[in-house]
């Protein structure tokens, strides 16, 4: 049987609590499971650090959770010793839904040892920071600052109500935005840069809509939608994933992204920081494995079967 370890949040909620402890029933009638609880990454670190010999490591959560577990890894020079598994307990899930995977996570906890493991992609900064699903600079980035008093009360309308209210008014910026070493893109009239290999944010707002964690690229969009008619109709577009084709956004795809600027608002895989100046992602290819069970979602991520027989 393999030896699991499931990372649960140390604040968790007794709702969360409860159907982590139906997970882990589930989980055990396949495999010799452990449950930790961390608050922070020295305590996750020590915790992978008494367990060398586990093999799959399932982070319970949402994607600040998977964030949290794949940069241990990444850390520890651990990521292709172990298989990850994600239990989506977030308040957006947003990779789980790129991945496909079903909304409960009871269903995702029952087939997840049955499931082959998928290789995924993984974007590292200089200064060995990972993403898991996207960042963005910029708009984006503050509304989601905006959104974090409101996620308590509005859980993933949150987001849109922040992003609304900054989204709107918030000023342009000045970036460069360079890929795979050439200057592409940039001005003073930037309102957002998007990087990923994951498509959604914000609790399912395709950002990147043609993203896919599996293809070794990563999709790179910015938006010059400075004038306020022109952000209403690039938010609206958004929420249906089209916003890409307006002639005042660039899409492409790039296997490095480097983003330039001065004091910029900046979001990775949903939790915010501020100061950025200049900054290089690069993609890894097949970084880590997880255990993504088919059949579930809505339908609206990539098709993860071709990987699944190609491996």
């Amino acid at each position: 049987m393999p030896q699991v370890l499931i990372v649960a949040n140390a604040t968790a909620g007794s709702a969360d609590d409860e159907v982590l402890d139906s997970a882990v029933g589930l989980l055990r009638a396949r495999g010799d499971v452990d449950v930790v609880r961390t608050g922070g990454p020295d305590e996750l670190q020590a915790a992978l650090r008494e367990r060398p010999a586990v093999d799959v490591v399932v982070a319970a959560g949402g994607d600040g959770s998977l964030h949290a577990l794949i940069a241990a890894l990444h850390t520890l020079d651990r990521l292709g010793d172990v298989v990850v598994g994600l239990l989506p307990l977030g308040t957006g899930n947003d990779f789980a839904r790129t991945l496909g995977l079903d909304e409960d996570p009871l269903t995702v906890a029952a087939a997840m040892l049955d499931a082959d493991p998928v290789p995924l992609d993984l974007a590292v900064d200089d200064d060995g920071g990972v993403v898991v699903n996207a960042l963005h600079v910029g708009v984006g980035a503050e509304a989601t600052r905006a959104a974090e008093p409101l996620k308590k009360w509005l859980g993933p309308l949150g987001y849109p109500v922040g992003a609304l209210r900054r989204g709107l008014f918030g000023p342009a910026r000045t970036m460069t935005v360079a890929v795979d070493g050439r200057v592409l893109d940039g001005g003073d009239d930037v309102i957002q840069v998007a990087v990923g290999v994951g498509r959604f944010v914000g609790g399912g707002t395709p950002l990147l809509p043609e993203a896919d964690p599996t293809d070794g690229l990563l999709d790179v969009t910015i938006s010059h939608a400075a004038r306020f008619g022109r952000r209403v109709a690039y938010g609206l577009k958004m929420l249906r994933g089209t916003h890409t084709r307006l002639r005042d956004t660039v899409s492409v795809r790039a296997r490095e992204v480097t983003i330039s600027g001065r004091d910029l608002v900046w979001n990775v895989d949903g939790e915010t920081g501020d100061g950025l100046r200049e900054r290089t992602w690069r993609l890894q290819h097949g970084a880590y494995r997880m255990l993504v069970p088919a059949g579930g979602g809505d339908g609206t991520g990539p098709d993860l079967a071709t990987t699944r027989e190609a491996d």
